[in-house]
């Protein structure tokens, strides 16, 4: 009885549901079809790399394999290392009256271009390009922030001393220090000569 009296009523969230469905068709139908063809080339793009890793732990020392892991965890010090510079220098730099290190001159990723390298191979190459390049790119930033502020060379032998490193004062000449490090930080703007 309940369930009659509600059937002779037409109600509008009946007719509604009709037309969200035309509205769904109409608005994203169009988009639907640009995107489908963007998400299959991402899934083939997927596969490929699916198989090639698989390949490649197929042919692999298991301790390659176990290893990978760390390597590839580095992208996340060194992206966060990247920013960390980019906002040293934007800040301290023009403070400083240091001149900002071009890090384009420093990273340079081409290799993945290469013809004969597959996919992993080409991953392998820009991981290799931007991470020693960030690492030269950092000593840059560093040596001009310590020639600026500590141009003093350590009692001990370094292994790979930076290029400004020979500029220094000796490490317990106290006069020199007091006298060039003025004349060190009126060295600015760096020249990219080693020799400077």
């Amino acid at each position: 009885m309940i369930k009659d009296f509600f059937n002779q009523f037409k109600f509008p969230e009946i007719k509604l549901v009709g037309e969200f469905d035309r509205f769904d068709k109409e608005m994203f139908g169009e988009w639907e079809q640009k995107i489908t063809p963007v998400l299959d080339s991402w899934d083939q793009q997927f596969q490929a790399w699916e198989s090639i890793a698989m390949d490649w732990v197929n042919r692999s020392n298991l301790l390659f394999v176990i290893t990978a892991p760390f390597i590839y965890a580095l992208w996340i010090p060194a992206i966060l290392l990247d920013i960390f510079l980019f906002c040293f220098q934007l800040f301290c730099f023009p403070v400083y009256g240091i001149p900002r290190v071009k890090r384009n001159e420093y990273i340079v990723i081409d290799r993945h271009r290469l013809t004969y390298l597959n996919r992993l191979e080409k991953f392998n190459c820009l991981f290799c390009g931007y991470f020693n390049g960030l690492i030269a790119y950092a000593r840059e930033v560093a040596s001009r922030t310590e020639q600026y502020w500590c141009p003093i060379k350590h009692a001990g032998k370094l292994k790979s001393p930076h290029r400004r490193y020979q500029k220094f004062v000796e490490y317990e000449d106290e006069d020199e220090y007091r006298a060039n490090l003025k004349s060190m930080r009126n060295s600015l703007p760096f020249t990219e000569n080693p020799d400077i």
